[in-house]
């Protein structure tokens, strides 16, 4: 789509902002739909699903696509991962568990896709490449994971970093994206090991040219493509219309292992941008590093581990042990379940009340121009007296420091320009009851809280605006950074050890030990 400069011709405009097509329905104060119910993305499931296509791709992967034998969508987040049992073995015998991202986008939910990179080595991955076809039927846990887009983005400026397989939970998020209507900024850098081996790179360059929100770009770490294309082509950009990624002699992408130096010339506004990254142990590790070195707080930091030490794998194993035990409830309680639901084809029509239809709720729909810039998250400059920050939460300050008292610290969240504006939460209105004070520093209130309540509950009774939907600490969507204090958190799988250690909490499940500043 381009700009029309004809004034005649009215200007396209999208709504604000990137909301998950159940997120309106599952916000209803009224309670969820049943199609809404029959979508909640938040309850992992143990299910039969069988193959209906298998795609290769390059690097030595393959698509494999199923549908559920039960016939319902398989809901989910972008970015999750099912857990998946293979009879490698022969029928019979122990199946061995394996968890794959989920490659294909929530918005189409009847089928779904996984992609599976073959290791020579593997016990599992060879397997699934000679024996998985259409027809193949296999037993699901899913889905899994706190690593995936939020249900609703007001200002969704997000950079994807992806090696080799790690580009698998991101297309689940660039085609979500795409196949969404709001407001988006999408810079996905994706390093490969040779011009031919990188997955889905027709597709990404289709969606490229087709939507403006999303940019491509390739890297070919330290892999030598040969004097004459090393020489003469390595430093140039990779732009439409150039010759197929798979054309060593054509290519025009980037060179070198990730960087500071090539986040900054690829994209110097990265230092605003939610990041989401993928791939091996070694390639997150410099992630992290870089991310830090151009500014990017950890708190905008996601990662999913392919690779990993002992403790990460640890993690992952529990975080699908939960899973299941989760399922396994659900399943106990099916049965009393679908006793309350209508008839079959009824599911998918909202519910009512005396007055007729309920109306669903969700983000405000504000339509803006197309093309204009998603807005960057405001800077708050906020000076919480006689508070300690978290090292993971505090940056520069930037307050004078010749007024500045001896108890005051500075919290700087990222912005356009040097606009600041000044945050005293001693300021704020105080409402509430309760033992313990909760300083919404965005909202700027005050609120009062009990030792036995959850934060979540306050903040809304007081009119804090917090995003949530399951409530039960499993979808994460009402994730928050806490600036100073301290919880009691006891959640569902819905929040990462490295997101705690970066000062991140849900408040659907914390109740405050002490007195909390909060970044709402």
């Amino acid at each position: 789509m381009k700009r029309v400069d004809d004034p005649m011709i009215p200007l396209a405009q999208r709504i604000r902002g990137l909301e998950m097509p159940w997120n309106r329905v599952l916000s209803s104060t009224m309670g969820p739909a049943g199609a809404a119910t029959a979508l909640g993305p938040w309850h992992p499931q143990e299910f039969w699903a069988e193959c209906v296509e298998t795609i290769p791709e390059a690097g030595d992967m393959m698509v494999f696509v199923f549908r559920r034998m039960d016939g319902a969508p398989l809901a989910f987040r972008s970015g999750q991962y099912i857990n998946i049992d293979f009879p490698v073995r022969g029928e019979g015998a122990e199946p061995v568990s394996r968890s794959y991202s989920i490659s294909s986008a929530p918005t189409e939910p009847w089928t779904f896709s996984i992609t599976i990179k073959r290791d020579p080595k593997g016990l599992v991955s060879p397997w699934a490449h000679e024996s998985i076809r259409p027809g193949t039927v296999l037993e699901m846990l899913g889905p899994v994971g706190a690593f995936h887009l939020a249900d609703y983005d007001r200002r969704a400026r997000y950079l994807l970093l992806g090696a080799g397989a790690g580009i698998t939970p991101l297309m689940s998020m660039v085609r979500t994206i795409h196949s969404l209507p709001g407001q988006a900024d999408v810079v996905l850098l994706y390093h490969g090991s040779a011009p031919d081996r990188f997955a889905f790179s027709e597709e990404l360059d289709f969606l490229a040219r087709a939507d403006f929100r999303i940019k491509v770009i390739y890297a070919l770490g330290d892999q030598a493509l040969g004097d004459r294309a090393h020489g003469d082509l390595a430093q140039g950009d990779r732009k439409q219309g150039d010759e197929s990624v798979g054309a060593a002699s054509a290519w025009a992408g980037k060179t070198g292992r990730l960087s500071t130096a090539l986040l900054e010339e690829v994209v110097p506004d990265a230092n605003g941008r939610q990041v989401f990254a993928c791939g091996p142990e070694g390639y997150l590790n410099t992630a992290t590093d870089c991310l830090r070195e151009v500014g990017v707080d950890d708190t905008s930091v996601f990662m999913e581990f392919f690779s990993g030490d002992r403790a990460t794998r640890l993690e992952y194993a529990e975080e699908v042990a939960l899973a299941g035990e989760i399922a396994e409830e659900i399943a106990s309680s099916t049965e009393e379940y679908y006793e309350q639901q209508p008839a079959a084809l009824e599911m998918y029509e909202p519910e009512y009340t005396a007055d007729g239809p309920v109306e669903v709720t969700g983000a405000p729909v504000e339509a803006v121009d197309a093309l204009a810039e998603v807005p960057v998250e405001p800077e708050i400059d906020l000076i919480v007296p006689d508070a300690e920050v978290d090292a993971a939460v505090e940056t520069e300050p930037t307050t004078d420091p010749t007024t500045a008292s001896a108890g005051d610290v500075t919290v700087a969240d990222v912005g356009p320009g040097d606009e600041t504006t000044a945050v005293d939460p001693s300021t704020f209105a105080t409402v509430g009851e309760g033992e313990h004070t909760m300083s919404f520093v965005r909202s700027k209130l005050n609120v009062r809280v009990a030792s036995d309540e959850f934060v979540l509950d306050a903040a809304r009774r007081a009119g804090v605006k917090i995003g949530a939907n399951c409530q039960e600490g499993m979808c994460g969507s009402c994730k928050v950074v806490k600036l100073d204090g301290e919880v009691d958190m006891n959640h569902q799988g819905g929040i990462r050890a490295r997101e705690i250690d970066a000062g991140k909490f849900l408040p659907c499940c914390s109740t405050a030990l002490s007195d909390l500043v909060i970044d709402a």
